[in-house]
This record gives C-alpha cells, structure tokens and sequence, in this order.
C-alpha cells in the first residue's frame, strides 16, 4: 500500500474517470475527499466503495467553475484533514455547456471550459499548496489530442482549455519543484464511462470500433487504466517525474495520422 497515510482530493471522483483514480489510491491506502457538483448519490456510492476497499474519506461539493466554491471546497478539506498530499483536477463540466462548432461557439460556453479547467486548476493549486506538505502530488485529467489538432470541431472550446491546463501544469512544476511536489497530467484518451458517453449511442459505438483498429491496444481506456497510471505518479518513486503531460492512451497517441491504417499495421500493404 504505496499511499499509506496519504490524503487526498479528486475533484469529479463521483464518476468516470475520477472515480477510478479514486477507487485506485483508495486501493494504496489513501484517504479520499469525493468531490461532486450535482449527484450526491454517486458521490456516495464511490465512498462506499472506497470503505469496501478498507480506506476512508468524506464527500464535498462544489462548482469547480466557481472561485469562491473551490475556495470554500478547500476550507471543508483542511479543516477536516488538516493538510493534503495529493490533489488531482479531474472534474468538467457537462457536455452540453462547452460543446460547439468554432464559428457558433458563444462566448459563455467558450468562458465555461475555461472557467472549470485552466482556471479552476489554478485557483486549486493556490488553495491546495498551502496545506500540502513537502513532497506532494498533484495531477490534472487532460485530453492531449484536443489541445493539439483541430479536427474534432465541437471540441474547440474544451480543447483550447486542456492546452491551457497543460501549459499551467509546466509553470506550476516548476515553481513547485523546490519543496519536492511534482505536478503532472495524465492525458488517457478516449475512455468509458466518460464524457465520451455524454455523446449519442451512434457516436459511442463508433468510437468503440475505430479504436480496436486505430489504437494499438485493440480497445478503449477504462477508468481502472487512469487509476492505475495515477497511482504511479502520486507514489514515491515517481519523484524524479514532473511537468510531464503522460499518455495512458493504450499507444493511440503513437499512430500516425497522416498514413492510412493499413499501411501502419503489423502487416502493412505490400508495395
């Protein structure tokens, strides 16, 4: 149990991919600060897994797009924790307040992502240092690929605040770095029981199968595969690692888009 001792705060735990990090350093023996906006219920429910797991934690609410909820957030953990050893960003907000085409996008949706991402990080690093000792850990959940092209068109307003989170996450590193807390993303790509579900039934499934051709893994990420990837980070011997935005794609991110499949294969098309 790498995590022993260690106090937690996993913004969007009560669901998706926050829910498998929590349930992972859960799991290592850390004690877990479930963080919801609206479902208390599900809340719940990951801190009764987390007590199945044999750990403990609380439940607190916020709107992470809100300064004075994140602050207020801040205040429910220290006073009952005391201090905190790990924060990991993971929450968002629901598809439907920042998912727009560029040239319809309205600029309340386009404030709405970065509200909730860029700038709820930042004001989550300012509330969470204070209180972390030395050697802490702090993650955010990005999705790499949105920051960096330009095709999923929707997503504009969400991947422009992901690339503004993982810039963030850099400067963060190192001014942070002289007191031995590292702070890192993880970026896991398309995931079950994530945002990508926020789409129709169609969407979904035809996710499901271009990724067991385009990701060299054959599948989707899981929640358990950010869990897994978080626990490394937030352990000791991960100390050495900072700044770094890494992907726990299943090698999605390694595939080349400018060649056809066929050609990137194990059995490429004979010439």
């Amino acid at each position: 149990m790498r995590l022993k001792g260690k106090q937690a705060l996993i913004t969007g735990s009560s669901r998706g991919i926050g829910r498998g990090i929590a349930l992972k350093l859960a799991q290592e023996g850390a004690t877990i600060a479930v963080h919801y906006y609206q479902n208390h219920e599900a809340a719940a429910d990951t801190l009764a897994r987390i007590r199945e797991l044999g750990s403990d934690g609380i439940i607190v609410q916020a709107d992470v797009s809100l300064v004075d909820d994140i602050r207020r957030m801040f205040a429910e953990v220290r006073d009952t924790f005391g201090s905190l050893d790990i924060f990991v960003g993971s929450a968002r907000s629901e598809l439907a307040t920042f998912y727009e085409p560029p040239l319809d996008l309205t600029l309340d949706k386009w404030a709405m992502a970065f509200d909730s991402q860029a700038r709820a990080f930042l004001v989550a690093i300012q509330e969470a240092a204070p209180i972390m000792p030395d050697g802490g850990r702090i993650l955010a959940i990005t999705f790499a690929p949105g920051g960096c092209s330009g095709s999923w068109q929707p997503w504009i307003a969400m991947g422009s605040a992901k690339a503004a989170l993982e810039s963030a996450v850099r400067y963060f590193a190192v001014a942070l770095a002289p007191r031995g807390i590292t702070v890192n993303a993880i970026s896991p790509g398309l995931t079950e029981d994530s945002v990508l579900n926020s789409l129709p039934e169609e969407a979904v499934q035809l996710a499901r199968a271009w990724h067991r051709r385009w990701t060299p893994m054959g599948r989707l990420g899981t929640p358990a595969d950010a869990g897994n990837a978080a626990a490394l980070l937030c352990s000791e011997e991960a100390a050495w690692i900072t700044g770094q935005v890494i992907a726990a794609d299943g090698g999605a991110s390694l595939m080349d888009t400018v060649l056809p499949l066929e050609m990137q294969l194990s059995q490429p098309v004979v010439i």
